[in-house]
């Protein structure tokens, strides 16, 4: 046990009190800020724990197993929650689109990881990988922070467009993540599956 692997359980462990904290009834502005902040906080020990495997060399083969799935943990119950949470139900018919093109990417690229399992090399995290992730993260953080800001600042309803702009290029990112995913490690898939 590491530092970087406990941070991975850390994260893991911290998803279901955020969950609970955003299902309180907690007024606007301060739901969405208390749910920023924790979900920030969550997220940053994503990036803290990569770096310090990388810089100290304590890249573990459970914390290749355990930090994608930590991700996918952090990120699946922050948008399922937010499809359950009435105070985001101004994006729910288009927030439920973009809740299963994320899922449905992930439990594709888990599952070819499945089966080239060793007859390909591992793939590291790349650039795309790693935009889909920040895309994902920075939707949302902007999908709590938004209906806060208007909640303290502005009295009528808006139109949500930081949101929904995040929304739109994470779901972009997370596609084109997908194929270029399937793209590298579609030659090593077995032809008779």
């Amino acid at each position: 046990m590491n530092i970087p692997n406990t941070l991975t359980i850390l994260r893991v462990i911290c998803v279901p009190i955020f969950v609970v904290v955003m299902m309180l009834d907690i007024a606007e502005p301060w739901a969405g800020i208390i749910s920023a902040v924790i979900f920030g906080l969550v997220s940053l020990t994503d990036m803290l724990d990569g770096k310090i495997a990388r810089k100290y060399n304590m890249i573990t083969d459970f914390g290749k197993v355990a930090d994608p799935v930590a991700d996918k943990f952090m990120v699946f119950s922050a948008l399922i929650t937010m499809l359950i949470v009435d105070r985001y139900a101004f994006m729910k018919n288009v927030l439920i689109w973009a809740t299963l093109i994320v899922i449905l990417r992930e439990l594709a690229v888990t599952s070819i990881r499945i089966v080239v399992s060793g007859k390909a090399p591992t793939l590291a995290a790349n650039m795309l990988g790693k935009i889909k992730t920040v895309s994902q993260i920075v939707f949302i953080l902007a999908a709590f922070l938004e209906p806060s800001v208007y909640a303290a600042f502005v009295a009528e309803d808006t139109l949500h467009i930081v949101t929904y702009v995040t929304m739109a290029f994470m779901v972009v990112m997370t596609v084109v993540s997908g194929v270029n995913y399937l793209k590298v490690y579609g030659k090593y898939m077995d032809k008779n599956i």
